[in-house]
C-alpha cells in the first residue's frame, strides 16, 4: 500500500477549518535565501491561507549578529499577537542552532523542539509517524522498530519519543551495515540519501515511514527507493512516497500543533 500523504493532510486540514479558527499569527523566522527553504515556507504559507491563518515572513540576513537574531526571536515570543513560532532549518554554518532554537517562547514552539512544548503539542516528525500508522493500522505494541539516522530533525525527536513510550528500536546510521533493517515491522528513515534503501533489503510485511529527500537525475527521491516494487508490488506491506508521503502531513502537522498551543494562550 502506498500511504497517499496528500489525503492524510487533507483531512487534517478539514478538520481544523471545523474548528473555531485563532486569533493568532502563526510567525516563521529564516536567516538567508536558502532556496529550499523558501519553497518549505511558500508551501506552508499556502495551507495558511487555506485556514485563514495569519501567516508572517521574518527575514533575517545572514550578516545579522546572533544575539540580535536571538533578540528578535525572543521579541516575537512576547508579541500577544503571534500564537506560533517556526524557525526553518537549517541556519546558516556560523550560527549556534541550539542558542538560536532556545530563543523560542515555549508556548509558542510549533516545533515542539523545547522540552517544556512537549506537554502541549508532539514533535512534528513524531505527529506524522502517528498519523501514517493510524493510516496503515499497525500497532506499534507489537512492531519491531528500526530508526535510520539519528539526525536533530527526524531521528532524535522520534528516538525520544519511542523512549518515553518503552519501546525498543535499532538505531542505523546511513553508513552502517544496513542488513539489520531486515527484521524491523516498521522502518523509520530521515537520512536524505536518495535509493538508500531497497525494497530486497526488507522483510515482507514490513512498513517504511521515508522523511528523507535528495535529488538523483533532477528527480526528487526520498531515502526508500519504491521502483523495484513496480515488479513486486507485495514485496512489503506499504511505505511512503516522496514527494506526497511525510511532506504534506507535517505542513499539516505545524497547523494542527499551532491550533493546540493558541488554545492555551
Amino acid at each position: 500500500m502506498r500511504i497517499d500523504g496528500k489525503k492524510i493532510a487533507e483531512a487534517i486540514i478539514t478538520r481544523l477549518r471545523a474548528q473555531p479558527k485563532p486569533d493568532k499569527m502563526l510567525a516563521a523566522v529564516l536567516v538567508g535565501d536558502n532556496p529550499q527553504s523558501l519553497s518549505f515556507l511558500k508551501q506552508k504559507e499556502r495551507v495558511a491561507e487555506l485556514l485563514g491563518v495569519p501567516f508572517h515572513l521574518y527575514r533575517f540576513e545572514t550578516s545579522v549578529p546572533e544575539a540580535d537574531l536571538i533578540l528578535g526571536i525572543k521579541r516575537l515570543g512576547d508579541d500577544p499577537e503571534v500564537g506560533g513560532i517556526i524557525v526553518q532549518l537549517p541556519l546558516p554554518a556560523h550560527y549556534d542552532r541550539d542558542a538560536v532554537l532556545a530563543a523560542i517562547n515555549p508556548r509558542k514552539d510549533i516545533d515542539a523542539i523545547s522540552p517544556a512544548s512537549k506537554e502541549w503539542v508532539d514533535s512534528l516528525p513524531v505527529g506524522v509517524v502517528k498519523d501514517i500508522l493510524a493510516e496503515a493500522d499497525a500497532d506499534m505494541r507489537h512492531k519491531t522498530i528500526a530508526v535510520v539516522g539519528r539526525g536533530f530533525l527526524v531521528g532524535k525527536p522520534v528516538m525520544a519519543w519511542l523512549d518515553a513510550m518503552g519501546k525498543s528500536y535499532a538505531l542505523y546510521h546511513s553508513q552502517n551495515d544496513l542488513r539489520g533493517i531486515k527484521e524491523a515491522d516498521v522502518i523509520i528513515t530521515g537520512v536524505g540519501k536518495g535509493g538508500l534503501i531497497k525494497p530486497a533489503m526488507l522483510k515482507p510485511e514490513a512498513g517504511v515511514i521515508d522523511f528523507g529527500y535528495d535529488r538523483i537525475d533532477g528527480k526528487m527521491m526520498g531515502d526508500f527507493d519504491p521502483r523495484p516494487l513496480a515488479d513486486d508490488p507485495g514485496r512489503i506491506a506499504w511505505y511512503t512516497p516522496t514527494p506526497g508521503g511525510t511532506g504534506p502531513i507535517l505542513i499539516a502537522e505545524i497547523y494542527r500543533n499551532f491550533y493546540k498551543l493558541c488554545a492555551r494562550l
